[in-house]
Formats: structure tokens, C-alpha cells, sequence
């Protein structure tokens, strides 16, 4: 990272994001609806709901995701003026594959 490598920060953030989106917890269409503003709840941390808990196979099929779908557009793009984000998006799987095989290889 410290030699600035955009391929694998590129990877690395998309990843992060997607492990916070799974982490967040559904809101009820139902709850949003209905409450008259005077008997919402007030004060701090009134709209704070726990995030939900990955466990390490969840997380582990994430990141695998987000390498498979990499590859998967690369595959797509065979145009020659595409030929550099193809290369680029088979980077960032690598770059994830290697935090999927283990310690000491990323």
C-alpha cells in the first residue's frame, strides 16, 4: 500500500464497502411510517441501531464476490480500448485472492 498501489486500494475499499453494506441492519418500511412527529423519540442515539455481526464465512463469500464479479467483467470487456480496465480489474481479484489464501501471502 505504501508504494501506492491504485489497484489494490481500488480493491480494498470496494471491498470494505461492501462488508459495511452487509453489516447494516434493514429498515422496516413499516416503522418509517405511521409515527406522528410529536411521539418520535428524541435525544442522542435514538436512531442508532446495532449493526449486524459477519461471521468469517460470511466474510469470507463477500470478498470472494466481489473477486468473482471482477473477473467476471474483465471476461466481459475483449474490445481493445478496454483492454486496460480489463487488466486493471483482474489486479484488484488478485489482490483479493491473495487476502483469501492467507496469512503471509498478501
Amino acid at each position: 500500500m505504501r508504494a501506492r498501489d491504485k489497484a489494490a486500494v481500488s480493491a480494498l475499499r470496494a471491498t470494505l464497502a461492501a462488508l459495511d453494506n452487509a453489516e447494516a441492519v434493514p429498515v422496516d418500511e413499516a416503522e418509517l411510517s405511521g409515527v406522528a412527529l410529536e411521539h418520535s423519540p428524541v435525544g442522542v442515539g435514538t436512531t442508532e441501531a446495532a449493526r449486524r455481526e459477519l461471521s468469517e464465512r460470511s466474510v469470507v463469500d463477500i470478498v470472494r464476490a466481489e473477486a468473482a464479479e471482477r473477473l467476471e467483467v474483465a471476461a466481459q470487456l475483449t474490445a481493445p480500448a478496454h483492454a486496460n480496465r480489463a487488466e486493471r480489474l483482474r489486479t484488484e481479484a488478485a489482490v483479493l485472492h491473495r487476502f483469501l489464501d492467507g496469512p503471509g501471502t498478501a
